[in-house]
């Protein structure tokens, strides 16, 4: 397939996708000897490597805000996308054109000398174009696991790990001490390491010490606690107080400050408040707004006055499941209000795992399906779900969209509808309401 800088965005996917005899191919030999010729591993003076389970994505989107208001010129390289591929590279808080993609694909294409997987190849894309945009911070999120992760062919100036919990068993191992040792390869000799997971494996510790990195942890060095009007963060050094409570879950906003104070730029107080008052992030645990509702009103025999609250989380894993069950009820017992769950997860996620978490708190389930390889559809997980509590007041969808057509029709007003399970769940509906 003969592609060029002007071939249609969609057709490089295509082909990037098919262009490596496998899908995920950990080892950094092939993309490291590409960056080296295309002088691809320095993408700009200062970068951040953002690895964990969960909660990446939040913390790099909030450490974005915080820099952009600081006046800094920040890129962030992160994964999956929801909607456009466009949404992986931000220069500036902004997505790229598509002809900014695929010039950058041709440019890698005509020099590289070996075959790359889509995401080798989409991170060597994303450091070329942050290199030609005269960055003053570059964010990577690492994409699983963080030793073998193409990202770790940069050599970052400070490693941040969010959570650790099992997860990519398949390549990861099956412990936390396993995990933790793969996630702590993003470290590097002598360069600051913040931990927001407060139940650290020895594994990573050890990683930490032997490569004499200052380590600052939750728990240890930094701490939060939240109240009725607002939260508070503190370290040896610093005491913030009545801090805004924000979109994102708090364990990573606090995080995210935690690497605020390693960075090299001083950040005020007032930058750290308004930019906590301005970060976002789809679907997670995001609740949808009037523009939203009226477009998901035409799923339901509702007006948009009427229909129950909806909230969108891409959490697909037990730990997030936790997080989620911990907001939910805070809600519920404001009022009492029913919870109704429309539920797709990919067939190698824990299922069980994650309705452990939940099944005490949703009143009524709606397993949907789907789609492509990993795909699960929703009579297999409504047989998990029924395995693992037989009283479960349960349906079995073929499509996120016929999920949530149901849930919003059976919901009152003052109830919650819970769109989760998987990035697919939340991007079949984010699709539909865009």
């Amino acid at each position: 397939m003969h592609l060029k800088a002007t071939s249609p965005l969609a057709e490089w996917l295509s082909y990037l996708e098919n262009s490596h005899f496998k899908a995920i191919d950990l080892g950094l030999e092939r993309i490291k000897s590409v960056a080296e010729k295309l002088d691809l591993l320095n993408p700009a003076p200062y970068v951040i490597t953002v690895g964990g389970t969960n909660g990446k994505g939040t913390t790099c989107r909030l450490l974005e805000t915080l820099l952009l208001d600081h006046g800094l010129r920040v890129g962030v390289y992160s994964s999956p996308h929801l909607l456009r591929y466009n949404e992986r590279v931000r220069i500036q808080n902004q997505d790229l054109s598509d002809e900014a993609h695929t010039a950058s694909f041709a440019f890698i294409e005509a020099h590289r000398t070996e075959s790359l997987t889509y995401f080798e190849f989409s991170t060597l894309s994303a450091l070329h174009l942050f290199k030609q945009a005269n960055l003053d911070v570059v964010i990577l999120e690492v994409g699983l696991g963080g030793r073998l992760d193409a990202t770790n062919i940069v050599d970052s100036h400070l490693s941040v790990i969010t959570s650790i919990d099992i997860d990519h068993t398949d390549f990861l191992g099956n412990t936390r001490e396993a995990i933790a040792f793969e996630k702590a390869g993003i470290f590097r000799k002598n360069a600051p390491v913040v931990i927001g997971e407060p139940n650290v494996p020895n594994s990573m510790l050890e990683q930490a010490v032997s490569l004499g990195c200052p380590v600052s942890r939750r728990g240890v060095d930094w701490s939060f606690q939240s109240h009725s009007e607002g939260w508070q963060w503190q370290s040896q050094k610093v005491r913030l107080e009545n801090l805004p409570f924000c979109q994102i879950p708090l364990m990573n906003a606090a995080t995210a400050l935690a690497v605020v104070e390693q960075l090299p730029f001083n950040i005020s107080e007032e930058t750290i408040r308004h930019a906590l008052q301005n970060v976002e992030l789809v679907g997670r645990f995001q609740t949808l707004h009037a523009d939203k509702r009226e477009k998901l009103a035409k799923l339901s025999d509702k007006s948009p006055h009427d229909l129950p609250t909806v909230i969108l989380d891409v959490g697909h894993n037990p730990h997030a499941a936790a997080y989620l069950a911990e907001k939910l009820t805070a809600l519920k017992n404001q009022q009492q209000r029913r919870i109704i769950a429309v539920c797709g997860m990919l067939k190698d996620k824990d299922a069980t795992g994650v309705f452990t978490h939940l099944i005490p708190l949703v009143d009524e389930w709606h397993c949907v399906t789907l789609a492509g390889d990993r795909g699960q559809s929703g009579e297999d997980l409504l047989a998990k779900l029924t395995l693992f509590s037989p009283n479960a007041n349960a349906f079995a969808a073929n499509s996120v969209i016929s999920g949530a057509e149901r849930a919003l029709k059976t919901a009152m007003k003052n109830d919650i509808v819970l769109i989760f399970g998987s990035f697919h769940t939340v991007t079949e509906l984010w699709e539909k309401i865009n």
